[in-house]
């Protein structure tokens, strides 16, 4: 992977350019991370070189700091021999001196000439841009911490735009950890190890799938250990953490797998710290985690999934075996409903303000609360037809209403090149008058409600249309719990326990094929469907898929 060089820039000062969003790990957790990254006393430390990107105030440093100096008592090394053993960085000065201090402490506790001490901590501890001058390529054996959860465009926009430059994964909307991601796995010699604990949305959101092929291409999952709802850290944090344990080779077998639950804690850490040195493990079921080492690992761009051990594994099989919901073979499509830019102008209830031809019957999240769309009676006013963007002074009756509100229109940034009357997304000609079956963006499970044809999709709704299936059918299957698991597995869990129903996530959904839905299974999932009853059509898909049950 090739990436620009930086731009040198002046190091912050500690109000750090909004480059905060330090969040200090529990000890517990520190030392589970440095068991499972095989960062051990047992082995000579002080023969490799470990990174601590982002130290903080030295909650990971000075765990690795104790264990190498167990590590060199036993393998007879002078503490004045680890010269090049560790690389901490911070980004803040106040976080680099706080943390050369402790080294300090610890290096005399240990026995340590004062002076030599410090000279040892200014030397393993910079303040420094770990992602602007990282680590040589292929330099170090270990890259092992708990890098900041900032998002991109926190960061002032000349250090952000470095960023990018120096990070060719850091696409999108990324938070800066993906670039301690991408910096620390190529800083790895063959067989090093990264070790991580950060927030878990790369693994699923698109703005991670560049570093999860990057991942796929030279890496290896050893471990991801779930953590939502463990008391990981030293305060609560808004986040879905998770460890995720990196090696550079190609991936031999699949990772440990564990899904740790509130209760989680030292004695449960030590017992999946055991499970990391064990090639084979069998599922186990603790009080607070569900632990399995899966026979392989999902590749590529696509996100990857989440939940216990089981569920993971059904997910991988269940792709094997099946065709995406979205196939060209069913003429099968998801996309999502009209983002107009101002909907408070192109969201009507006033008929009168546009031409018949203009008006688009629109159907809004509330219109399909009840599991059958009840239109509200808004319309779309439409400035689209099947040639594009069509010329206003075809349409007096909309160009009129419109214009009275150009002023607010043309300050939209998709108002460009004299194109004010505008909405955001084009209007996909004919998509109102389909067969459809609408989902709702945000919900606590699957809720496909089907269209006749009489309405198009405002932007808080996903649509799927379909040539291949008969649409209560296929609303019957998604209605079910095995749609439902390909949702929990992939999309993000937003406050309030609600699920986010994208299309990236949508897409994810595996279908049997409609030729091998015999008749009496249709009619069943068709009155399930109708009915809403997610049990009945749980049951038929199952029989469907081969399960005789979901894994808890």
């Amino acid at each position: 992977m090739i990436t620009e060089p930086a731009l040198p820039l002046p190091l912050p000062d500690d109000e750090g350019e909004g480059l905060h969003g330090a969040v200090f790990t529990q000890r517990w957790v520190v030392d589970l991370i440095l068991d499972l990254a095989g960062y051990t006393a047992d082995r000579d430390l002080g023969g490799m070189v470990a990174v601590e990107p982002s130290c903080g105030s030295g909650a990971f440093l000075l765990a690795m700091v104790e264990r190498l100096v167990r590590s060199a008592r036993a393998n007879g090394r002078p503490l004045d021999d680890l010269a090049d053993a560790i690389v901490a960085v911070d980004l803040l000065a106040g976080n680099a001196g706080a943390s050369r201090a402790a080294v300090r402490a610890a290096l005399v506790a240990a026995g340590m000439d004062p002076r030599a001490a410090a000279g040892q901590a200014r030397r393993w501890v910079r303040h420094g841009d770990f992602l602007l001058d990282p680590p040589s390529a292929g330099s170090v054996d270990f890259v092992i911490g708990n890098p900041p959860y900032i998002r991109l465009e926190a960061v002032a926009q000349e250090r952000s735009e470095a960023y990018r430059r120096a990070c060719a994964t850091m696409g999108g909307r990324a938070d800066v950890y993906v670039g301690f991601y991408e910096h620390g796995l190529l800083a790895l010699r063959e067989g090093g190890t990264l070790a991580f604990i950060c927030a878990d949305r790369w693994m699923r959101n698109a703005y991670g799938a560049d570093l999860r092929a990057m991942v796929g291409n030279g890496w290896a999952v050893d471990v991801v250990v779930s953590m939502t709802g463990v008391d990981a850290f030293e305060e609560e944090v808004d986040a879905y953490p998770a460890i995720t344990v990196l090696t550079r080779h190609p991936q031999k077998h699949g990772p440990l797998v564990v899904e740790a639950s509130p209760g989680f804690g030292p004695r449960e850490a030590s017992k999946v710290a055991e499970m990391g040195g064990r090639d084979q493990i069998k599922p186990v079921r603790g009080a607070s985690y569900r632990a399995a080492r899966l026979p392989g690992w999902f590749e590529g761009r696509s996100g990857w999934p989440h939940g216990s051990p089981d569920q993971v594994a059904l997910i991988a099989d269940l792709e094997a075996r099946f065709p995406a919901l979205e196939d060209p073979a069913t003429s099968t499509r998801v996309g999502i409903g009209v983002a107009t830019g101002a909907d408070k102008v192109f969201v009507v209830k006033d008929a009168s303000v546009a031409e018949d031809e203009r008006l688009l019957p629109l159907a809004l999240p509330r219109d399909i609360s009840s599991g059958c769309v009840e239109w509200s009676g808004k319309y779309l006013v439409n400035p689209w037809d099947s040639a594009g963007l069509v010329k206003l002074d075809d349409w007096p009756r909309m160009a009129a209403y419109l214009r009275v509100h150009r002023s607010l229109l043309s300050r939209r940034h998709t108002a460009q090149r004299g194109r004010w009357h505008k909405t955001i997304d084009r209007v996909i000609e004919g998509l109102a008058g389909r067969s459809k079956l609408y989902l709702p963006d945000f919900k606590e499970a699957i809720f496909p409600v089907l269209d006749e044809g009489k309405t198009y999709p405002h932007h808080n709704l996903y649509w799927v249309t379909s040539l291949g299936w008969d649409m209560r059918v296929l609303g019957g299957l998604l209605l079910s719990d095995v749609a439902n698991l390909f949702i929990e597995a992939y999309s993000v869990r937003m406050r309030g326990g609600y699920l986010r129903f994208q299309a990236q996530y949508l897409r994810r959904i595996r279908l049997p094929r409609p030729d091998a839905v015999d008749a009496a299974s249709r009619r069943a999932l068709t009155r399930a469907f109708e009915a809403r009853d997610r049990e009945a059509a749980t049951g038929v898909a199952l029989r469907l898929y081969g399960l005789t049950a979901l894994p808890a």
